[in-house]
């Protein structure tokens, strides 16, 4: 597990990385948002943002259920979580095609889509995991040995839940 933490703590490294440039630019840039856009509406990615936050109390269950060896409670919640995550994937995918502006629109497009984007990528890589653990739950035995992989998939999740939260605030809040 130590091993898995280094690597949270270096994708950490990397989104601070995002989030310090981010913030560099939105404070010194006087044309931040592309022409003809006022803001982002918030609505639809706070609905999102509920959707994953509470993605990480279903998945904390899941994990009790397979400490209790209840492996239908840790499938039903597990499954849970990876619909929640596919939900959030769905609401962004919706959201980048209503926006009116692009990647190459200003340093703010640029910047958006690439923290989102990334993002994006980790709750896929996350929902991606979770469906492996959850084939695994069905092989004979196979949790019998200790649940590394099922614990390191949801520290992930936790990760990247606690990711967009900043990424929230940073986007859509701070605006």
């Amino acid at each position: 597990m130590f091993g898995f933490i280094v690597f949270l703590l270096s994708e950490s490294v990397i989104f601070l990385s995002f989030f310090v440039g981010y913030t560099v630019y939105k404070t010194n840039i006087t044309d931040w948002l592309p022409s003809g856009v006022e803001g982002l509406e918030v609505r639809e990615p706070l609905i999102n943002t509920i959707v994953l936050v509470s993605s990480s109390f279903v998945i904390y269950f899941a994990e009790r259920f397979l400490h209790k060896e209840n492996l239908w409670g840790f499938r039903a919640f597990w499954l849970l979580t990876m619909a929640m995550g596919s939900f959030f994937l769905y609401g962004q995918a919706v959201e980048w095609m209503g926006l009116p502006f692009g990647f190459t629109d200003g340093v703010f497009g640029g910047t958006f889509y690439l923290l989102t984007g990334f993002h994006g990528l980790h709750v896929m890589t996350g929902v991606l995991l979770q469906g492996i653990m959850l084939g695994r739950s069905f092989l004979p035995n196979n949790y019998a040995g200790g649940e590394f992989g099922v614990a390191a998939t949801s520290l992930f999740w936790h990760f990247v839940d606690v990711i967009w939260i900043i990424l929230f605030i940073l986007i859509y809040v701070w605006q």
